[in-house]
């Protein structure tokens, strides 16, 4: 697994962050098109759970193939990779949107696994505006430096399991409306829990808007986050 990926700062073009696509592809392409992205000089970065419930998981392959597009693991592919490997129950998986998955053959499973695992559990960017983190749902504490170094770093496979489940799973803080945000980010980008709307707490901001539940999928620029914790404008 690898566990923090990062990126320097996109000289040539724009970056932008999606909420969960859940196998929404068309709607992730026409977010695409109203910003006119340019493949050869933007960056598309996801907060993960590209696949379950919607009607195009499969090609969730093919994005994390391309060069300009770049996701944290969610639990929803975090449950695929435990399912392929015989450690996640299969009907828990149905019943979370994963019958894509459990339609394909064995070998299938297991590529398609080996993609998901590719992804790493937090994406950091250099950017103009400051320094940016993301993950699937949440980190562990208030400080990013804290939470990367932990998970890259010699401490026991129960702690960092803990960390992972964290970042893949957690709803505390915006269950708690805690506001006290990332001390070392301008920025946290997650996903994970439905907002109508991108909501900010803090300078953590919540993009998924439940676009397989048949609202709009987010697609956010970076660049246009003012100040933190406060939001410009979705596409």
């Amino acid at each position: 697994m690898s566990r923090v990926q990062r990126f320097p700062c996109n000289t040539q073009g724009r970056d932008f962050v999606i909420g969960d696509v859940h196998g929404c592809f068309d709607a992730l392409r026409d977010a695409m098109t109203s910003v006119e992205f340019d493949e050869g000089r933007d960056r598309l970065f996801s907060v993960g759970d590209l696949v379950d419930r919607g009607p195009s998981s499969e090609e969730a392959v093919d994005w994390i193939a391309r060069p300009w597009f770049h996701a944290v693991r969610g639990n929803h592919e975090q449950m695929a990779i435990g399912v392929a490997a015989g450690r996640h129950d299969q009907a828990n998986y149905l019943r979370n949107g994963g019958g894509w998955f459990l339609a394909l053959d064995n070998y299938r499973q297991k590529l398609t696994a080996q993609a998901f695992d590719t992804l790493p559990v937090a994406i950091e960017i250099a950017h103009t505006i400051g320094r940016i983190g993301i993950v699937h749902a949440d980190i562990w504490g208030g400080s990013w430096d804290d939470f990367t170094a932990e998970i890259e770093g010699d401490v026991s496979n129960g702690r960092r399991h803990k960390l992972v489940e964290v970042a893949l799973w957690s709803r505390s803080r915006i269950q708690a409306r805690d506001a006290t945000g990332i001390a070392d980010l301008f920025a946290l980008f997650v996903g994970h829990t439905p907002v109508k709307d991108p909501v900010a707490l803090g300078n953590v901001i919540y993009v998924d808007t439940g676009a397989v539940f048949g609202n709009g999928l987010t697609m956010m620029e970076i660049g246009k986050v003012r100040a933190a914790g406060v939001l410009a404008e979705a596409a």
